[in-house]
């Protein structure tokens, strides 16, 4: 598909001086670039569909775990009580 954009004549001439310096064309920078863009939102889409889909599993099968009986100390206590046995 052909499209047509309206730049700037400077940023024109500075562009096209990298393209030949990357043994490309503007078009070939252009196309370059706008397949990053597309592959990174590619890539940003999946990432959160995967979070979504984490979300969403942790949700199904989390379980009630009761109500909490013990302190974090206790636990240190016990801990240090295991070793000296």
């Amino acid at each position: 598909m052909n499209i047509t954009l309206t730049l700037d004549d400077k940023l024109v001439k500075e562009v096209r001086k990298i393209a030949v310096e990357r043994d490309t064309t503007l078009t070939g920078l252009v196309r370059a670039y706008l397949q990053d863009l597309a592959a990174q939102q590619a890539n940003t889409d999946k990432v959160r569909r995967d979070q979504e889909r984490f979300l969403e599993t942790f949700d199904r099968l989390k379980r009630p775990l009761g109500k909490r009986t013990w302190k974090r100390e206790d636990l240190y206590v016990r801990g240090h009580e295991h070793e000296r046995s």
